[in-house]
């Protein structure tokens, strides 16, 4: 099933959301199963529940696009380790859309996790991996890409995306 993306105004976006404490259940797999529908869908490579109106630290990741499913990661409760060095690229969000902004983020990233059945890894993401690692935690603790951006461009991205919601393009 494809889930309809939220869009920044949604409150479900701006608070933290709750941990995750069943792991291996029929409903968690299809959950995961329909997030990567989802964000396929959408053109993401990144997405996470929230995004999707459901308020649990559940994020998944494929950086391939779907051309390697080896790369589909399924993040559960993460928690950000360690970040090294620094990146700065084009970042956009699919609760965003039609936006795209410079953000400094790090350039290796070390995550420590669970995966669907509960069990803790740990992983370092590099490069793309690593900004997919920070923007969709990020997500799971009410935080935004904008957030990461300029008060000045934040504020105009904002009064944008009001001007539209006036106008009805923004639903």
């Amino acid at each position: 099933m494809v889930y309809p993306i939220v869009k920044l105004g949604d409150p479900v976006l701006e608070r933290e959301a709750a941990e995750v404490t069943e792991f291996d259940t029929p409903e968690l797999h299809k959950f995961l199963d329909d997030m990567f529908e989802s964000m396929y869908a959408a053109k993401g490579v990144g997405l996470a529940a929230p995004q999707i109106g459901v308020s649990r630290k559940i994020a998944v990741i494929d950086v391939s696009n779907g051309e390697k499913p080896e790369d589909k990661l399924v993040l559960i409760n993460p928690t950000i380790l360690k970040v090294d060095g620094k990146q700065e690229g084009e970042e956009g969000c699919l609760s965003i859309p039609g936006f795209r902004e410079q953000v400094r983020r790090g350039r290796s990233v070390t995550i420590r996790s669970q995966n669907v059945r509960g069990e803790v890894f740990e992983q370092t993401g590099e490069d793309l991996l690593a900004r997919a690692f920070l923007h969709e935690t990020d997500h799971l603790y009410g935080r935004l890409y904008i957030n990461h951006i300029s008060a000045l461009k934040r504020d105009l991205m904002k009064r944008k995306i009001k001007k539209m919601q006036r106008a009805g393009d923004w639903s």
